[in-house]
């Protein structure tokens, strides 16, 4: 082993030992179920409605509670959590045919007001016919959240340009882990997407339903995927916009997937971009603005760029586009971005630009707190390599084809650093119908993840749109095809005859 792996090695191990002795806690696997009779006061629970005190959800008419779940599912007469869910209820009880539950992705985003935007894009017919339930999964906003007082905002970034940035990024994830490890304690291994499933089953029947529907997007589609699995007898109708394939969950592959979706989607802005350079300057040519990042990378390796309050690096330079590639639209606000950067890198006085100042707020101040809670659950759901060398293998093999992002995608997480999980893995294989929507140029669930999803599903179908980069299309891009699709499924049960695909129309 040389230095270098030596120096990774050592910063592995001496992690590891900080956050096993902060995890004082079993790590064996018990696949015994709980009694029934034990979970039945969950089941049987009133729930209380009130007010929301969230003016999106107060507008549309919703009303919230909580709903008490077991922490660990195999001691239900232990500690307790609540999970906050919100409802708004069907147009016309005569009509209504039951619930849809629904989870925006992440993992760990807050989805307590995600149904008022997608209940927009329903038709005024399936609204008639479902009590749309928002839901803070597990560890999240309302629900007992995870806060491990990060000084930072996310557990992902760059690896940053050569190896001793890249023990840098080590150090500082083998510190998030301990952070966690240490704020967490004994709750920690409980925030997983096998538990909120379960808790999704309690919220079914203390809702009085015999089966839920379920409108998930991105990190939500693996949830209802696992849900089905667990649950299938209880799954009715399910939506799964912008699909994870569940053999690809987790901080490794499916984050590595991002690494050459994202590049692609790069060339397409750098290509707008070029075509615009008597306003941007960054080159009239894909090469040279393409040049002009990995330059300022180096830059900000070099020299952070300092913005306001804030500092860049080449530890988050890519994080900031990625951010904002998932999205064909917001071409002009990457543009504007690297133009500020390297407006500040040359020392140039820069114009406020409160979308780049939105993405700092996040990533370097953690405001308006960290977003610890998606590590929690990634980690506890799957286990990873923790070998750091291994890492920098695949980060130096990927900088030929992905020099932007590359790094990123092959980074170190938090995850090597964790205690292992204490359950394994669903496997998500089962004929629960689904409905699986997907744009081909994704840059967070690629459409490749999609496809998996769809061989997991047996009884699904998929259906494409075309020639977008769009992740997360119902309520986001509005698509007469994609559209009608979901408002068919929702309303009467009807899954397309056969896999479609459907031509951007806007």
């Amino acid at each position: 082993m040389n230095k270098r792996n030596t120096v990774f090695a050592g910063l592995a191990a001496a992690a590891a030992v900080a956050v096993g002795a902060a995890f004082a806690l079993h790590a064996t696997e018990t696949r015994s179920s709980a009694p029934s009779e034990a979970l039945d006061r969950y089941y049987g629970q009133t729930l209380t409605w009130q007010p929301c005190h969230e003016p999106d959800l107060d507008q549309a008419g919703a009303q919230c509670t909580d709903v008490t779940v077991p922490l660990d599912y195999r001691k239900p007469r232990g500690q307790t959590i609540t999970v906050a869910i919100s409802r708004i209820p069907a147009t016309d009880p005569k009509l209504r045919h039951g619930v849809i539950l629904s989870n925006p992705g992440g993992p760990g985003g807050p989805g307590l007001d995600y149904m008022v935007g997608v209940g927009k894009a329903m038709t005024p017919d399936v609204r008639a016919r479902y009590d749309l339930i928002g839901m803070d999964p597990r560890g999240v906003g309302r629900s007992a959240a995870v806060n491990c007082q990060w000084p930072t905002g996310f557990g992902l970034q760059s690896a940053g340009i050569d190896a001793a940035k890249y023990a840098e990024s080590v150090a500082t994830q083998s510190d998030l882990a301990r952070r966690c490890a240490a704020a967490e304690g004994d709750r920690l291994p409980y925030f997983t997407t096998r538990n909120t499933a379960r808790d999704m089953d309690v919220i079914r029947g203390a809702l009085g339903e015999q089966r839920i529907s379920y409108m998930g997007t991105s990190y939500g589609t693996y949830l209802g995927a696992v849900f089905t699995q667990m649950f299938p007898e209880r799954s009715d109708r399910i939506v799964l916009d912008s699909a994870v394939d569940p053999i690809r969950y987790g901080a490794v592959d499916m984050v590595q997937d991002m690494g050459a979706a994202n590049e692609a989607a790069l060339d397409k802005w750098a290509d707008w971009t070029a075509l615009r350079d008597s306003e941007y300057h960054l080159g009239t040519t894909r090469e040279q603005v393409r040049g002009a990042v990995v330059n300022l990378i180096h830059r900000a390796a070099a020299q952070p760029i300092r913005v306001g309050d804030n500092t860049v690096d080449d530890h988050l330079l890519p994080m900031l586009l990625f951010m904002r590639l998932d999205d064909q639209r917001r071409f002009d606000t990457v543009a504007a971005l690297v133009r500020t950067l390297a407006d500040a890198a040359d020392g140039r006085a820069i114009q406020p630009d409160p979308n780049l100042k939105d993405v700092l707020d996040v990533f370097v101040r953690a405001q308006p707190r960290d977003k610890s809670e998606q590590m929690a659950i990634m980690c506890g759901d799957v286990g990873v390599p923790r070998d750091p060398a291994w890492y920098w293998a695949d980060i130096e093999a990927s900088r030929a084809t992905e020099p932007v992002f590359g790094a990123f995608a092959d980074n170190i997480t938090p995850c090597a650093f964790w205690a292992p999980p204490i359950e394994s893995p669903t496997v998500v294989h089962n004929s629960v119908p689904a409905l699986i929507i997907q744009s081909t140029g994704d840059t967070r669930t690629t459409y490749a993840n999609a496809q998996g999803m769809h061989r997991a599903l047996t009884a699904s179908r998929l259906v494409t749109l075309e020639n977008v980069a769009i992740h997360s299309i119902f309520d986001r891009w509005p698509n007469a095809c994609v559209d009608a699709a979901v408002n068919t499924y929702f309303r009467d049960g009807t899954l397309p005859a056969a896999d479609q695909s459907c031509r951007d129309d806007g």
